[in-house]
């Protein structure tokens, strides 16, 4: 049985070898069978540099989704991959809570999710205030033709489906959240610059009102008497242009029970 490294590998190779690295789901499925890896839809997706294979790294090269079923490899993994920033000690505080029945019931993105925002741990980062009510909107997908830059490079996606793992608005601005349960180096900027970048066509294009957009990655890790969650917020500078990614600040709540 062969690994998704191994699927990738072979991919980028026979992309290089015909001087194109754009690449469809046929071609996924053909590969995926050859090495005996069981799902062609996950092949492509490397959600952080640690699952890569080396001839990415070696090529420093990434994958972006077209839509469509086609995707491309894209050089410049610091342009489509973001390091977590560091958090200072004075950013680093115990969350008091009584455990619920299902806060380490499963491992769950939507878990990770439910679990920051019904300890009101999100209320406290984003908007600090532990009682504000913001709008809450649970995960959904949605497809859109978009366009933007990846540093020098243009990137066209037609029907891209993207998965938008909560929404929060409050007095006009609006949140999109993705939720991991690890602690890994980096992430897929494209995770959170998809869903930005949804909301600020719908609102260049007059179709929604809205004022500020900013992303949230949550991060959690499982402790025998709790868990760490660490949260990250973003927005992008230039909307069209995925690597301008920039941090508006972060924080970890260590969840003790009471």
């Amino acid at each position: 049985m062969g690994t998704k490294q191994d699927v990738v590998t072979e991919i980028f190779k026979l992309c290089r070898d015909r001087g194109d690295f754009v690449f469809d789901n046929t071609l996924v499925k053909q590969v995926c069978k050859k090495y005996g890896f069981g799902n062609p839809f996950d092949a492509t997706k490397l959600d952080d540099t640690a699952r890569f294979p080396q001839i990415l790294l070696d090529e420093d090269s990434f994958i972006l989704h077209l839509g469509k079923g086609r995707h491309k490899f894209v050089k410049g993994i610091s342009n489509g991959f973001h390091v977590f920033e560091k958090i200072d000690s004075d950013k680093v505080f115990d969350w008091k809570y009584r455990k619920s029945i299902l806060n380490e019931f499963d491992t769950s993105e939507s878990n990770i999710l439910s679990v920051a925002n019904n300890q009101r741990i999100i209320h406290d980062f984003l908007y600090e205030d532990i009682v504000a009510s913001p709008k809450v909107y649970n995960a959904r997908r949605t497809k859109m033709n978009i366009s933007y830059r990846v540093g020098r490079e243009d990137i066209i996606a037609d029907n891209l489906q993207m998965e938008i793992d909560l929404t929060m608005e409050l007095n006009g601005v609006i949140t999109v959240f993705e939720g991991k349960n690890s602690f890994p180096k980096d992430f897929a900027i494209y995770q959170l610059f998809h869903p930005f970048r949804y909301y600020s066509v719908l609102r260049k294009e007059k179709r929604l009102e809205v004022g500020l957009i900013t992303c949230c990655y949550i991060l959690r890790k499982r402790e025998r008497e709790g868990s760490i969650l660490r949260l990250y917020n973003y927005t992008f500078e230039d909307e069209s242009d995925m690597s301008s990614i920039k941090l508006l600040k972060n924080a970890q709540y260590n969840l003790v029970k009471r």
